[in-house]
């Protein structure tokens, strides 16, 4: 080997002030930091390159494919669920989404529709319908009908003459999302009310981002941010139905589009040809493909069980370890280790003492890496890079990793979740590791943003800084963007609202909440009741006085209660009554369970409550839904 390492080299040709100007334009992170501070990303992009080159790991490279005219706007149509504009079909469905969007949401749509049936008239491939036909406008500038632009409550609708009132911050009433030591004075609330497009619209067009911005590496440099819960409380992304996720992905890139319009920012996206991965074995396997074979061992499953097993190996024995994640562990080892790992994992025979913590940390990083699609998504890199390079304000950086989160498939979201939390316990036993934030970023981040089996290229490494700053926010700000903002859960309720009042067909996209409504239509015309349980005439479960709401228990030795609601009554006091009037005779199957309160159908598939939700207010939001304690899915 050379004697001076190439990491070190690569420092320092891009110390050097004759190096050409990064691909990616003008950049914040260009200036921010010098090559000292990340010695280590470059240490670790050397070690990615000698494990594709020793064929530890499979080079296989993500080829994109370049996108014809008109194209890209088609695809994100039909990504935002309207894909009814471009078949031309007349289905409600695109109508109950178009009649919930705002106002900046609706430009956002019209811009790219616009773009479409220009390029295709343009091609002369067919006659393309006017968007004045499909949405009945006389104007020469055709516009979308948009929802009025005010605070909603937080997981509800917006109800007549009827203010968010907030709580009084306490311990238990906001999301804490910032620094355990060494944290600026100043704190600085998110609001999930309103959009955040519609939120930075007076002052963006004119505001021109700071030249040559740089932050700064130290953790205190992060602000703090606080998300007040509303009488709603605040929602988790698992506590709501597939169904409504999806909707939520839907909105989410609706308004991620908005809010990069609204910042005069192009939101990038990629098309690349899908890679087909390997449908066996551990590493290089997609996340479906893995999930639906570990589903198969272990029903219901949200993260491989390869991973959750290398995570568990570092949380029980390497947290401690210095330079975890940094210290590279055996090259060799680790090849063997892989071998290893495919052939005896499930068939639970791999004897995991064997395996170093530096070992097990690699062998993690290897999984992602080889992952055939990145964790965070080939199409949707660019604007992850985007977010830092063009939008100067932390804030609003969040703002939009927030959306982009909310982006993410079902299997990707999950496994970021899972890696994201062991990162945090990474940092927070800095006093022993030597792992402080920005270093776990450094190691962390060519590992989720530089394409697998690639050599670093110019552009990457002017993004070196920028990468890292965002795996950071990931890390710090984890908390918040796991949280679905409330402007999006009260969008999917006006949605499904919509669809129900536009046709009696099934909601849109949504077979799930049809049939689960049907099965508890038949169950209460015939109701099964567990043995010895108090059976209600049928007048007691339909003539409910209003402000009062009967609440199912099935796994309670009593298994209904009719419960009167007055302003403060939260779901946590209806879970502690359910719990009292069963202490003495508690059913087996609710011991060592934490129940939590559902509210089921009618304007939302399925929602698990935060315990601190006001009860009459989400009664108000959606006053035909069903309120079922049971426990909260795992």
């Amino acid at each position: 080997r050379k004697s001076l390492p190439r990491c070190q080299r690569i420092n320092r040709m891009l110390s050097n002030e004759s190096a050409p100007p990064p691909a990616f334009g003008r950049s914040n992170s260009q200036a921010s930091m010098d090559s000292t501070s990340m010695e280590d990303f470059w240490c670790e992009v050397e070690s990615i390159k000698e494990s594709s080159e020793d064929g530890s790991e499979e080079a296989t490279l993500l080829e994109f494919k370049p996108a014809d005219e008109g194209e890209l706007e088609a695809e994100w149509l039909q990504d935002v669920g309207l894909s009814t504009l471009i078949s031309g079909a007349e289905e409600e469905d695109g109508q109950a989404l178009l009649s919930t969007l705002t106002r900046t949401q609706a430009a956002a749509v019209q811009k790219r529709y616009n773009t479409y049936t220009q390029t295709l008239r343009k091609k002369n491939k067919h006659t393309v319908r006017d968007v004045r036909d499909i949405f009945g406008t006389n104007d020469s500038s055709p516009t979308f009908e948009t929802v009025p632009v005010s605070p909603v409550p937080s997981n509800g609708i917006q109800l007549p003459g009827q203010k968010p009132v907030w709580k009084s911050v306490s311990s238990n009433s906001c999301l804490d999302c910032g620094l355990d030591k060494g944290s600026p004075s100043i704190t600085e609330e998110l609001s999930y009310e309103v959009s955040f497009s519609e939120s930075i619209t007076i002052f963006a067009k004119t505001q021109e981002w700071p030249k040559n911005q740089r932050f700064k590496k130290e953790d205190s440099a992060l602000p703090k941010f606080i998300v007040r819960k509303s009488r709603f409380g605040l929602t988790d992304v698992g506590d709501l139905s597939p169904e409504d996720m999806k909707k939520i992905r839907y909105l989410s890139l609706i308004e991620l589009t908005a809010f990069y319009d609204a910042l005069g920012v192009e939101l990038k996206r990629n098309r690349a040809e899908r890679v087909r991965g390997r449908e066996n074995g551990l590493f290089g396997v997609p996340l479906t493909i893995l999930l639906e074979n570990d589903q198969k061992k272990v029903p219901g499953i949200k993260v491989p069980l390869i991973f959750q097993k290398l995570l568990l190996k570092l949380e029980e024995t390497g947290l401690e370890t210095e330079g975890i994640l940094r210290v590279p562990g055996s090259a060799s080892r680790v090849k063997n280790l892989h071998q290893e790992l495919e052939a005896k994992f499930y068939e639970d025979t791999f004897d995991w003492d064997q395996v170093r913590n530096n070992d097990a940390a690699g062998l993690l990083k290897m999984f992602i890496r080889e992952l055939p699609s990145p964790l965070f998504t080939v199409e949707y890199l660019p604007a992850f890079i985007t977010l830092v390079e063009k939008i100067s304000k932390i804030k609003l950086q969040l703002q939009a990793l927030h959306l982009l989160i909310m982006l993410l498939p079902e299997a990707n979201r999950d496994t970021a979740k899972a890696f994201l939390q062991f990162l945090k316990k990474v940092v927070a036993n800095e006093g022993k590791n030597k792992m402080n934030l920005w270093n776990v970023s450094m190691i962390v981040a060519p590992n989720l943003f530089i394409y697998k089996g690639k050599r670093a290229n110019q552009q990457e490494m002017q993004a070196a800084a920028t990468t890292a700053h965002i795996v950071r926010l990931l890390i710090r700000y984890q908390d918040i963007l796991w949280t679905v903002p409330s402007f999006l859960i009260s969008q999917v309720r006006k949605t499904n609202e919509a669809a129900m009042n536009n046709s009696k067909r099934q909601l849109m996209f949504d077979k799930g909440v049809r049939k689960l409504l049907r099965r508890k239509t038949m169950e209460r015309e015939r109701p099964e009741r567990p043995e010895g349980a108090v059976t209600f005439p049928p007048y007691l479960q339909s003539d409910i006085p209003e402000g009062v709401i009967r609440v199912y228990a099935p796994l309670h030795s009593k298994v209904s209660m009719a419960i009167q609601l007055n302003s403060q009554t939260k779901a946590k006091d209806i879970l502690a009554r359910f719990h009292c009037e069963n202490s003495r005779g508690s059913s087996q199957n609710t011991r060592g369970q934490i129940q939590s309160l559902h509210e089921i159908g009618g304007n939302i598939g399925q929602h698990c409550l935060d315990p601190d939700a006001y009860m009459l207010d989400v009664y108000r939001a959606n006053p035909q839904a069903e309120w079922v304690i049971k426990p909260k899915a795992s």
